[in-house]
């Protein structure tokens, strides 16, 4: 019992002189499907301390779960407001505030206001250019699949008043009104729904877009999303600019969580060679600089065009036979599934019928899903698979 009062003393001391400084900290306890966290929160209103762990639900929405959990392993992240305390002080002060709740979570404000953000926030798109924010957009255009499902991820579908043709994911986004291409897309119609803020793929071809969006007083930021790491980077990102970085942060160390479960369950198995032709004519394969070689790579498999950096680099068939795959994973941009004939029946992979098919929609993008697409694939290429 003292130590229990002189924890419970010194976490109000500590709590009290960082108020303010501490918009969330979060220390990470892990869990096999979905991290969980010891959070403290100071505030004008107060400081609260729960537990909280994320789901991914099946239609792209996230919720959390606060059961009391006292034990974790570890800081993974803070949200970038923090400032103020070294490393030990925030471990020291989580295993404090974990020691004194007694199995009960202790709350004494109400949930943080998602629609603030911190006075002049400031972020970098990926055409370089720096867009201020004083508050948390509340109509949104996502005309990328990835962004408009990240939205829905963290719990801001709400905002969404526009989407790309091509945003089919979660069921909830077919609700959001079509504005037709994320690439060129119609600026007229964008800036007639009087958004404050429009969200597009940051290609060379959308850069006028962007400029005109912006001479038209619309925030826009472009991000190029390519690879796992411009995933992450961008979902944080975007819970910053929506206001809520501690829910981004959480779907984002979730979708690495489960990547590397994939990944530990297939350290130690034989890798097969694979070959993944996007267009079969060409043929057009996935190259090393892209997120499905990646998946590849945590699915326990080695694409044999991994060396070349580009991420769907042109090849030609007497390559693809002269590096003769184990297997030929079938399922490109074109959403062709039908078998490969013709050329392609001198590789040996598809004589012996050693093809694997692909769901398109869930592996064709870096998105919130890429968990579930890596387990497919390692399933697929590994019969009898059990992931923890």
């Amino acid at each position: 019992m003292a130590l229990y009062v002189i924890a419970y003393r010194l976490r109000t001391y500590v709590a009290g002189f960082l108020r303010e400084r501490m918009p969330v900290l979060r220390f990470w306890s892990p869990v096999a499907e979905s991290p969980s966290y010891c959070c403290v929160q100071s505030g004008e209103r107060g400081t609260r301390v729960w537990s909280e762990q994320l789901l991914l639900r099946g239609d792209g929405t996230s919720r959390r779960r606060r059961p009391w959990i006292p034990a974790f392993a570890g800081m993974t992240s803070v949200d970038p407001g923090f400032v103020g305390m070294t490393s030990v002080g925030r471990v020291v002060l989580a295993a404090l505030v974990c020691a004194c709740s007694n199995g009960t979570p202790r709350r004494t404000a109400t949930a943080t206001d998602t629609t603030r953000v911190a006075s002049s926030t400031e972020v970098r798109d990926d055409f370089g250019r720096v867009i201020s924010f004083t508050a948390a957009p509340r109509r949104v255009v996502s005309l990328n699949p990835t962004t408009t499902e990240t939205i829905f991820a963290i719990g801001a579908g709400a905002r969404l008043i526009g989407r790309s043709h091509w945003d089919e994911w979660p069921v909830a986004a077919k609700a959001v009104p079509d504005m037709g291409n994320g690439i060129g897309p119609n600026v007229e119609q964008i800036v007639a729904a009087h958004p404050d803020l429009v969200l597009l793929y940051a290609s060379e071809d959308n850069r006028p877009a962007a400029e005109r969006l912006e001479s038209a007083g619309i925030r826009t930021l472009s991000l190029r999303i390519d690879r796992v790491a411009d995933f992450d980077r961008s979902i944080r990102l975007l819970g910053r600019v929506l206001g809520d970085s501690a829910t981004a942060a959480l779907v984002a160390d979730s979708v690495n969580a489960s990547l590397h479960r994939v990944e530990r369950a297939t350290n130690g198995l034989h890798h097969p060679s694979v070959v993944w032709p996007l267009i079969d004519a060409s043929p057009m394969v996935v190259g090393g600089g892209s997120f499905m070689n990646e998946l590849l790579n945590f699915a326990g498999a080695r694409n044999i065009y991994s060396d070349l950096k580009q991420p769907s680099p042109l090849v030609s068939l007497e390559d693809v036979a002269a590096r003769n795959p184990d297997f030929v994973i079938r399922g490109g941009e074109g959403g062709s599934t039908a078998p490969l004939a013709g050329a392609w029946r001198a590789v040996p992979a598809i004589a012996l019928g050693h093809v694997i098919t692909v769901p398109l929609k869930l592996i064709l993008r870096p998105s919130v899903q890429m968990g579930s697409a890596a387990a497919i694939l390692a399933r697929a290429l590994h019969p009898g698979l059990v992931l923890p």
